[in-house]
């Protein structure tokens, strides 16, 4: 086993394969208990709308074999999708996603978060052992370190505002229009304050806890309504806008629902932006006439702007990412010396009691203390050059001769023909 990642993200494969190999959130602490009790030793998995991630100590095919039997699925349906990183990748890999380097929205701050709720999720599940516990402590503190001595997270377009920039392209004044939030989890809170910045005509917020739903009408600074994920079939045809992120296995609005939603409005038309993985509209809905479906996939388009300043700025930080994945390689290969170190030093004690014992039963025989002193170190010496010595005698190793000499700080002793031109 060892430390790997293996994952999928808007890079390698289109929404409709990442919603099928997407964690939904209710049921992630089982996915993790399930791979530690089948194939890893520990394991973190980041499952988000551009992004599913497995960090683990494993074989990185076992694990492959894993996520594909999960989710019902053949190995090789999904092995063209997947990226799979070794051990030093992993670190690098790790770095840069919290940083928003990897991601759509260049240096997006939401990402971060995202990592630590499921490390949070993990720690419950006590799959984080040495390696990955050591990995994501030093990945939060990059992470806070290199957004606070560079300007990879400014002139960033974030999905939220890109929302806003793509539903005026269908209606230019929101001033004018009814929004319909589906969903009040962390990406339609943010959602939600960029267009109630537009203080629309009306404001919606439809989940499935009422409460949750009203408090985030609350927080707004325009007048909202909540109400149940129920009530959609009935109200859905008074919205011109609607935004749907929720964390539902299977799609929440059908193109049933959305026909005769347009009947109602008589093709008054509608813009739809899906940001949940797995979908929560019906990819069948963009067939209707007067509505205007996107996904998580079309937003690349508009969090364009900015790009060349955010690209200078991105360089500053990959070149801190790669000095901090030096640093923690370092600190990997000294861990890895640490039983080596112990074990010598622990032989190094034993021939020094040894011989301490023998000098003292020799004091106890009437030895005088010089000469008791003088066979210690002699008996001292012999034991800890015994070793080396023997190693040297047995053959002609370049390798092991340059080794010996630095550690003992030597000079190899010139050839006669070597002290002549000399």
């Amino acid at each position: 086993m060892r430390l790997a990642t293996i994952g999928l993200n808007h890079h390698t494969a289109p929404v409709a394969i990442r919603e099928r190999l997407a964690f939904a959130a209710a049921t992630l602490s089982d996915a993790v208990r399930d791979l530690l009790q089948t194939v890893a030793a520990e394991a973190v998995i980041l499952s988000t709308c551009n992004r599913t991630e497995i960090y683990c100590v494993a074989d990185a095919e076992d694990v492959i074999d894993w996520w594909a039997n999960y989710h019902q699925m053949n190995v090789d349906e999904i092995r063209p999708y997947l990226y799979t990183h070794g051990c030093s990748e992993t670190i690098h890999h790790a770095y840069r996603v919290a940083c928003g380097l990897d991601s759509m929205v260049l240096g997006e701050p939401q990402i971060l978060g995202q990592m630590k709720e499921a490390v949070r999720i993990a720690t419950e599940q006590r799959a984080l052992g040495t390696w990955l516990n050591a990995l994501f402590q030093r990945t939060f503190a990059v992470a806070k370190e290199i957004r606070s001595h560079t300007c990879v997270g400014d002139n960033t377009v974030s999905m939220a505002s890109a929302s806003v920039k793509m539903a005026e392209t269908v209606f230019p004044d929101l001033h004018q229009t009814r929004v319909l939030l589906v969903g009040a989890g962390e990406m339609n809170e943010l959602v939600a304050t960029y267009f109630a910045a537009k203080k629309p005509l009306a404001m919606t917020i439809a989940n499935r806890s009422l409460p949750r739903a009203q408090a985030l009408c609350d927080s707004l600074i325009v007048s909202a309504t909540a109400c149940s994920i129920n009530d959609l079939p009935q109200i859905i045809h008074q919205y011109d806008v609607i935004i749907s992120c929720t964390a539902s296995p299977l799609p929440i609005i059908d193109k049933g629902t959305m026909e005769q939603a347009m009947v109602q409005r008589a093709g008054k038309p509608i813009f739809m932006l899906d940001l949940a993985v797995p979908r929560d509209i019906e990819s069948q809905v963009n067939e209707i006439n007067g509505i205007y479906l996107k996904t998580v996939d079309d937003i690349d388009s508009v969090v364009a702007t900015g790009k060349e300043a955010r690209r200078v700025a991105a360089a500053a930080a990959e070149q801190m990412v790669a000095s901090k994945v030096a640093e923690f390689v370092a600190w990997q290969k000294q861990r890895q010396r640490v039983p080596l170190i112990c074990a010598l030093r622990d032989e190094g004690e034993r021939a020094r009691q040894q011989v301490l014992n023998n000098a003292i039963k020799q004091l106890e025989k009437g030895l005088s203390p010089q000469e008791a002193l003088e066979r210690l170190s002699v008996q001292l010496t012999n034991k800890l050059l015994h070793a080396p010595t023997r190693l040297l005698n047995k053959g002609n190793d370049e390798t092991l001769t340059a080794a010996v000499s630095q550690i003992y700080r030597l000079q190899p002793p010139q050839h006669e023909n070597e002290r002549r031109l000399a």
